[in-house]
This record gives structure tokens, sequence and C-alpha cells, in this order.
């Protein structure tokens, strides 16, 4: 049976996916690039924003047509699934079967029912189809999330957090690094809070720790670190520990004091700007990134203005921001006060005009500097290599690192390149040989 897989969202739907793809396969099946020769469609979800949800629906639509060819069979799974299954039963009849997260333990059953397959594995047990270049690959810790952040509807869809087994993770850790990753991405909704609903304490660190002493793997990253979680424990494995980057990307989401406190964070931005100094008093070249939300319910122009001098005080390596969005069944939904979407636009603008500023003098910092550099693409035209630095995760969002060698490159290989010019979030060199 040949399967068209597609996944949207974020990283951490990508592992479901690709454990998904794992029981197809470890069932017979084939998985297919061209939706044409499909027999099979099945479309892994985000549900968490409008514009996610916006681009969930416009694929169901777009796959369907397909239906009228050689595909028998539409599945739709994930985040919307769960969300709105209900309605979406009643108003897209055209998809066979809809799937949402916490169906995925019936999984072999489900697929077996809906295909005809026979599954002898589970879903947390198979084997995983990676879906990212060879040398890396992403390591889920933990499900759900506790956090109860306003705006957020994640706590409604996967439910709270609960951590996954620590021998099982440097297991499959450990099977990664034996299929040729070399770096490995560790993710959750909280990746610092990972451990603290088995026993009450959180068990990062320990985990950290196990993982480092994987021969094979080079580079550990983590990523949404939730900054009250990152203590001194945290702070002195990740400088013990040689293959931990010291990348830290602590989503923030505001600078005011009454806005997180509105938003239901915890802590406040002294506490914030306490941890980032921290974080740059014990590493040599740290890498601190973050995400904003602008024009929350009864955002002020005076509090957008406080968390731009917040941006500017840290100075954070890398930014993201989105604007509001509101979203049914939290508790935002209905907080008075709603910020119109040309004010949220035109603050959105400003806050990344202010970081477009602070991104190019980081890179300028860089100019002279010589990185280690991930070789992972190679221009036809030009014979320039791209890669990326421990300045980039792997999501395409950090910049990348374009540089000449004199000698043939391997993809997936490491190699020092000296920077010698830089522009906004990308910077340019060659190799240095010894």
């Amino acid at each position: 049976m040949k399967v068209g897989f597609i996944s949207l969202g974020c990283c951490k739907n990508l592992v479901d996916s690709e454990k998904i793809m794992g029981l197809l396969v470890s069932a017979g099946c084939t998985l297919v690039n061209d939706p044409k020769q499909a027999e099979v469609l099945m479309i892994n979800t985000c549900g968490f924003i409008e514009p996610a949800k916006e681009e969930a629906i416009n694929t169901i639509l777009e796959m369907a047509e397909y239906k009228s060819d050689r595909c028998r069979k539409l599945i739709v799974l994930g985040c919307l699934a769960k969300r709105y299954k209900t309605q979406l039963i009643e108003e897209m009849p055209e998809v066979d079967r809809f799937i949402g997260m916490d169906e995925y333990p019936e999984l072999p059953a489900i697929l077996s029912e809906e295909l005809g397959l026979t599954i002898s594995t589970s879903f947390q047990q198979c084997r995983r189809v990676l879906s990212t270049k060879p040398w890396m690959a992403y390591l889920k810790i933990a499900e759900g999330c506790s956090n109860r952040c306003a705006y957020c509807a994640i706590p409604l869809i996967r439910g709270p957090y609960h951590s996954f087994p620590m021998d099982s993770l440097v297991e499959q850790a450990r099977q990664l690094a034996e299929s040729g990753v070399k770096e490995l991405v560790l993710i959750a909704q909280d990746t610092t809070r990972y451990g603290s609903d088995l026993d009450g304490k959180r068990h990062l660190a320990k985990l950290l720790k196990s993982i480092n002493q994987i021969e094979k793997l080079h580079w550990i990253r983590i990523l949404y670190m939730y900054p009250d979680e990152i203590d001194d424990e945290l702070i002195d494995t990740m400088v013990q520990c040689e293959k931990v980057l010291p990348y830290f990307d602590i989503p923030v989401q505001h600078g005011d004091d009454a806005m997180l406190k509105a938003m239901n964070r915890r802590g406040t931005s002294s506490e914030i700007k306490a941890i980032c100094r921290k974080i740059r008093e014990r590493f040599t070249m740290p890498v601190l990134r973050t995400t904003m939300i602008v024009g929350f319910p009864g955002e002020t122009e005076e509090q957008f203005e406080t968390m731009l001098q917040f941006v500017k005080e840290i100075g954070w390596d890398r930014l993201g921001a989105f604007t509001y969005s509101k979203e049914e069944d939290t508790p935002a939904f209905d907080f008075p006060d709603q910020i119109e979407e040309a004010i949220q636009q035109k603050r959105l603008d400003r806050l990344m005009t202010l970081q477009q500023a602070i991104a190019d003098q980081k890179s300028q910092e860089l100019v002279g500097k010589t990185l280690e550099v991930l070789v992972e693409n190679q221009d036809g035209l030009t014979g320039r290599y791209l890669g990326r630095s421990i300045h980039s995760a792997p999501d395409g969002i950090d910049g990348t690192i374009f540089f000449t060698s004199d000698r043939p490159l391997e993809f997936g290989t490491f190699v020092q390149v000296q920077i010698t010019h830089a522009k906004d979030h990308d910077c340019y060199g060659k190799v240095t040989f010894a």
C-alpha cells in the first residue's frame, strides 16, 4: 500500500508523524512523496493558532481532490483533529477518519481497521521514520503542558504535562546516534520541567548527563526552556557536558510585568534579565533566543514600549514574534480591551525592526571569529556550502552560514569556518584547515 504523509505544525508534531510513519512501514506500507501515487493520504495537523488552522484546512481540501483519482482513503490526525473533531466530521465528509492525539495509543488497531493492516508494534515503541536530514533528529522528552498560559490552547489539546521514562529516552538517543544522527535536539512544550510530574523534581540535568555520554553524538541542543526553571544545576550541567550547546531557547512572551501576570506567566522581567545575565557570565559564546506576543488584550502603548526596552536591554541573539491570536476556550478569549488587528500589526512591525538592528549587530560581532559549522548543503551554481553553527537551530529561522572550501566537504560533517562578513542572521566565511 502506498501512503502519502504530510506533517504540519511544530517539530513536536513532526516526531509524532515519524512514529506514525514507522507504524505504517512496519506493516509493509510504502511511503511516497507524490500524492498522485498515494492510495492513502494522511495529514498530521496543527490547531494552535488561526494561521495554523487555516493551513491545515486548506491542506485537507487540497488533498481531498486526489480522492477522485487513485487515493481511496484520507485520514486527518493531530491537534486540529482532536480540538475540532465533532465539527470537522460534520463539515468535511470527504475525510474518512479524524484521529486525535488521545487516540494514538490505539493507532495500531485504528489503522488496522481503516486500512486492513497488521501492525505488531505499539505507537510508543515503534521505530521512527526520520523525515529530517539524516544527521539530525528531534527527541521529544515529554508530552502536554501544565503551565496554563492565558492565551494558549495546548493544555486543552494535548493534556497535562507528562514526562517520558528516562531509560527509554536514552535508548532512543542511542539508537538515533547509531543510525547516523550527530545533532540531537531535545523538545517538549517545556523541556525544563522534565521529570517534575514524576517525583516533584526536575531531571533535565540528569537526562543531559546520560545523553552526553553517547559517543557518536556531537551536538545536543535544547528547545523550549521556561525561564524560572533554568536553575544553577541545569546551567552547571550544560557547562560540564561538552556536547550540550549553550543555546538557550527561552520563550518569554513579554517584557512588561503586568502583561506577564495577565498572560499567567511565572516570574518577572527582572528575573528574566537576571537569568540572561547569569547565562552570559557562565558561557563564552551563549545564544539567547526568545518568542514575543504583541497585542495581548489590554496591552497599552506604554506596556508595549516597556517590551521594546526589555528587548533592547537583553539584546536577544534570536527573536521571533507573532500577534496575539484569540483562541476559544482559553481565559484570554473573554478578556476585555482586545487590541485591533491594525494596531497589533503596527506593534509587531516596530518590534521586528528593532530586533533586525540587534540581530545585525550580533552577527557583526561574529566577524573575525572561527565557528564550528555543520555542513548541510551546497549551492549547485556557486559551489558555496551552507551550514549551521551553534547559533542556529534546525528549524530554519535562525539564519545560515554560507562558506567556501578549498576541498570537497561531506554533508553531515563538522568544519571550522572563519567568518569574514555578516548580514542580518546570516554569516559568510571560509573553511580553515589545520
